[in-house]
């Protein structure tokens, strides 16, 4: 549902508040992060929420991808393998 347009002000710090029937309806948090684009010329500011995923299931989902790459390529990624690569490197 689209709410109805309400005003609000600037703090002297150039904080926003955005209504809580807004909050509510896009169903905003505290450290809901946003990208803000203004247009001088049209006198108008755009908030658009981001939707960032947490680093842990990001982090999971390229773990994941990196153990299925491994075991496709049949590589061997055991800490004694990596080491012995590493110094044929650095020779």
């Amino acid at each position: 549902m689209d709410s109805e347009a309400q005003i609000t002000r600037m703090s002297s710090k150039g904080q926003v508040v955005i209504p809580e029937e807004i909050r509510n309806d896009l169903n905003l948090e505290p450290g809901s992060r946003f990208v803000v684009f203004g247009r001088k010329g049209a006198n108008s500011i755009l908030l658009k929420k981001l939707d960032l995923p947490e680093s842990s299931k990001a982090f999971e989902e390229m773990a994941k991808w990196g153990r299925e790459h491994v075991k496709v390529k049949g590589l061997d990624v055991s800490p004694e393998k990596i080491v012995e690569t590493q110094h044929k490197r650095r020779k």
